[in-house]
């Protein structure tokens, strides 16, 4: 069974998993931006039917976006370590196991909400979650 957290380490986890998660995010938008670069040098190069390029200036910002997205992946898998599922980056949706009646469910946020404030079954998304009810007002480990 993967790990499962109460509410209320849940809710004591946030600002933590929230700075791994804006810290992904901006390594991916920053490899996002180099991969833009590229796009865009590829195409003058094309358009002008070749041209002198700085070798070691594109071979830089190759490592640079290689760094970036490196430092997405291990953010990404430091999350996970501590079992929190990224559901979406780029919307900034996690998802934390929750044992609810014996069964898995998943307290669900997303990026800029205050609080863990809804859920979903482990089979639904974010369009399918629900408001926290009081079965989730206990704090106990019950697994």
């Amino acid at each position: 069974m993967s790990k499962t957290f109460t509410l209320g380490e849940a809710q004591t986890l946030l600002p933590v998993v929230e700075a791994l998660l804006k810290r992904a995010q901006d390594a991916q938008s920053r490899a996002a931006q180099f991969d833009y670069e590229m796009q865009q040098l590829s195409h003058r190069i094309f358009l002008s039917g070749g041209m002198h390029i700085d070798v070691s200036a594109a071979a830089r910002r190759r490592a640079e976006r290689e760094k970036a997205v490196q430092e997405a992946r291990d953010t990404l898998t430091e999350i996970d370590s501590i079992g929190v599922q990224v559901k979406d980056l780029q919307e900034g949706l996690l998802d934390f196991p929750y044992v609810m009646d014996g069964r898995t469910v998943l307290l669900c946020w997303k990026l800029g909400e205050t609080a863990i404030t809804h859920w979903h079954a482990e089979d639904e998304g974010y369009a399918e979650r629900k408001p926290l009810d009081s079965r989730f007002g206990k704090t106990e480990r019950l697994n």
